[in-house]
């Protein structure tokens, strides 16, 4: 069943009013009509069925049949912090880690970025970038939409470590040495309602001088496995063992 996320003031009382690209979706893509059932998330995590009373040019009117209890979430929450990657590579960790339950993306602007960031730019794909958030928390169900913040400096990163339970980052070199009692100490004492911050470089990695100033801000340096992981694969590597643990082991 179709999912759309809906600011807040779009429900009242039993009634919904679906606008703008969502409508365009439902209208022109999905090609629904009356008597269509729905799910609507509120800006709240809250779900409701649907259906469809009445579609105008540009909009669609659905009646709140029930509001329904749903466990889509992870029991925790998870900051994917990743130092800007070439391409669009970040759209891809924000597609898969949306479908693997982070509830937040923050990139980094590391020393070994290529790409640079140009904040008279930056407003539109800062949009894109949530857009693509949305629409996957749409295909996986979710029942939130994770935020995708404006690219933040080395400083403004260490400063966000009062807010999480757990800090951690992914270092290659612990992963050359094989370390990985860090990860699976930090993983194994995840309990309901705590939140984790997990760091990863870009393509280059992280530098030696940004690892120590982490480091000396209360985060753990961890070796993700035995192999040495792209950008782009760390943060779903993470995701995947936190669900695992916080998920199937209990």
């Amino acid at each position: 069943m179709q999912r759309y996320f809906l600011p807040n003031d779009q429900f009242d009382d039993n009634k919904v009013k679906i606008n703008q690209d969502d409508a365009h979706h439902m209208i022109r893509v999905m090609r629904m009509t009356v008597g269509n059932r729905i799910i609507c998330c509120n800006e709240n995590g809250q779900a409701a069925l649907c259906e469809i009373e009445n579609i105008s040019a540009n909009e669609v009117e659905a009646s709140i049949i029930e509001w329904i209890s749903e466990k889509k979430e992870l029991p925790v929450s998870v900051t994917i912090v990743n130092g800007l990657p070439k391409g669009d590579k970040l759209e891809l960790i924000i597609q898969k880690g949306t479908e693997l339950g982070a509830s937040k993306f923050i990139p980094f602007i590391a020393a070994r970025s290529v790409v640079k960031w140009d904040a008279k730019k930056g407003a539109k794909k800062l949009e894109r970038w949530n857009k693509i958030a949305k629409e996957a928390a749409e295909q996986s169900h979710r029942t939130i939409v994770p935020v995708v913040h404006t690219p933040v400096s080395l400083k403004q990163l260490a400063e966000l470590e009062k807010e999480y339970t757990y800090k951690i980052v992914a270092y290659e070199e612990e992963a050359k040495q094989g370390e990985t009692s860090n990860l699976h100490r930090n993983l194994s004492s995840l309990q309901a309602g705590d939140s984790i911050l997990v760091v990863v470089g870009p393509e280059g990695g992280l530098t030696e001088q940004e690892v120590s100033f982490l480091h000396e801000h209360g985060f753990t340096m961890c070796g993700f496995g035995p192999r040495i992981l792209r950008a782009e694969t760390a943060p779903m590597y993470v995701l995947s063992a936190i669900s695992y643990q916080t998920e199937l082991m209990r």
